[in-house]
């Protein structure tokens, strides 16, 4: 089976700096896009930034130029280094893997989540 467990959520002041990590154990046989969102109280689970296979990158608006992620395929993790951070940037973060399992198939993975506050 496959589990992707994440970390490096915590408490951090308006303008302060985190780092989460996602890795994917289990038996995976290969690893495409891999994908951070985020989900504040009340509101839907929105994307925040993705990486291809090949080290190609997108993020949403609100978090250009301050968050950043990236993936070390050896290890099937993916980071996201987030700097600047607001308070509106409190969610539970998720991470989201499309892989190729223990079944040969590709399939799309969740996280648990991690809790990222920001306080003002």
């Amino acid at each position: 089976q496959v589990q992707l467990m994440e970390s490096g959520g915590d408490l951090v002041q308006a303008g302060g700096s985190l780092r989460l990590s996602c890795v994917a154990s289990g038996t995976v046989f290969g690893i495409n896009d891999m994908r951070w969102y985020r989900q504040a109280p009340g509101k839907e689970r929105t994307m925040v930034a993705t990486i291809t296979r090949g080290g190609i990158t997108n993020y949403t608006d609100s978090v250009k130029d301050r968050f950043f992620i990236s993936r070390d395929n050896t290890e099937n993790t993916v980071f996201l280094q987030m700097n600047s951070l607001r308070p509106e940037d409190t969610a539970v973060y998720y991470c989201n893997i499309d892989l190729r399992d223990w079944t040969s198939r590709w399939r799309n993975y969740w996280g648990q989540g991690t809790q990222v506050t920001v306080s003002s």
